[in-house]
């Protein structure tokens, strides 16, 4: 009958299309600025704007133009992905992998138009400054420090933050228990201070810094 003749599929028909489009593509893994990894597979010939592309939809990310990725050459030098060439002829061996990255900081941090955008340089941010790539006082990284608490973990409550909660953050390349407590006493102030609003004021703060918007990540652009 016409069912049983639909549901088996012909010997000459589906595998060879399913071989031939598993190896028109390669496996690709972005790390993300919030530790996770994002796998994908992208066409043997694809431009790196494709990869960049399905990235930033998977992060819902609109203002693209202020990140980039990153991989590692032969030499374990850091390079930026050209968008506009094949990443094949880019990434020349070994796995394709790559690292989501800010490559623009933006002068006026309050001039950006979405939330998410501001969230994923504030995570940058806190990376460059937690791993002193991005120098900064004691003040300046308790300031910065309590923002990004207020950020994570919403207000202060003295119930569900007991004595020590700071220290399971990082904030600073030597981090001590009197920047700790200083990161907690300026987190109290941050009352009813949404998590946009406590990226926006980290930002603000952030940008004042003498390195700020320096390529911090010595990558260089792909000739």
């Amino acid at each position: 009958d016409q069912g049983s003749a639909k549901s088996t599929p012909s010997k000459g028909g589906k595998s060879p299309a399913r071989g031939s489009r598993r190896q028109c593509t390669v496996p690709c893994s972005v790390s993300l600025l919030d530790g996770s990894v994002f796998p994908c597979d992208v066409d043997k010939q694809a431009k790196g704007q494709v990869l960049f592309d399905l990235v930033c939809e998977h992060l819902n990310l609109l203002e693209k133009d202020y990140f980039g990725l990153n991989y590692r050459d032969n030499t374990e030098q850091k390079n930026w992905l050209d968008p506009n060439k094949e990443i094949k002829r880019q990434v020349r061996a070994g796995a394709w992998t790559f690292i989501f990255n800010t490559k623009f900081y933006p002068p006026d941090p309050a001039q950006l138009t979405e939330d998410i955008t501001r969230y994923y340089i504030c995570l940058q941010l806190r990376e460059d400054v937690a791993s002193g790539r991005l120098p900064c006082s004691f003040v300046t990284h308790a300031v910065l420090g309590s923002y990004a608490l207020q950020a994570e973990l919403g207000d202060h409550e003295p119930d569900e933050h007991g004595p020590g909660y700071a220290s399971e953050f990082r904030f600073a390349p030597n981090q001590t228990p009197e920047l700790e407590d200083k990161v907690v006493e300026l987190h109290k102030t941050h009352r009813n201070m949404t998590p946009a609003e406590a990226d926006l004021h980290f930002l603000e703060n952030a940008k004042k810094l003498s390195m700020y918007g320096v390529d911090l990540h010595h990558a260089r652009v792909s000739e």
